[in-house]
C-alpha cells in the first residue's frame, strides 16, 4: 500500500464520518480548527494527515482513531496473507 492510497482512505474515512455527523466542510472546519480548504485536501488525499492533525481530527468529529485507520490495516492484513 503506498502512501498515496493511505491518504485516499484516510481522506475517505473523514469524509464517511462528517457525512455521518451530517457535517459541512464549513462546519467541521469551524470546529477543528482548520480551514475548509485544508479539511477538503485531507478529505480527497491531496495532502496526508500527520498523527497529531489526525488525532485533533478524530476528537472534533468524536471517532477513535482506529475508525480511520480501519481500512488501511485491512488492506495490510490482505497484502501480508
Amino acid at each position: 500500500m503506498t502512501p498515496e492510497h493511505i491518504s485516499l482512505s484516510v481522506g475517505k474515512r473523514l469524509a464517511d464520518r462528517r457525512r455521518e455527523l451530517r457535517l459541512s466542510l464549513a462546519q467541521v472546519s469551524a470546529r477543528c480548527g482548520v480551514s475548509l480548504q485544508q479539511i477538503h485536501k485531507y478529505e480527497t488525499g491531496q495532502t496526508p494527515l500527520s498523527v497529531p492533525m489526525l488525532v485533533q481530527l478524530s476528537r472534533c468529529l468524536r471517532a477513535p482513531l482506529a475508525y480511520f485507520l480501519q481500512p488501511v490495516e485491512q488492506a495490510l492484513d490482505i497484502e501480508a496473507s
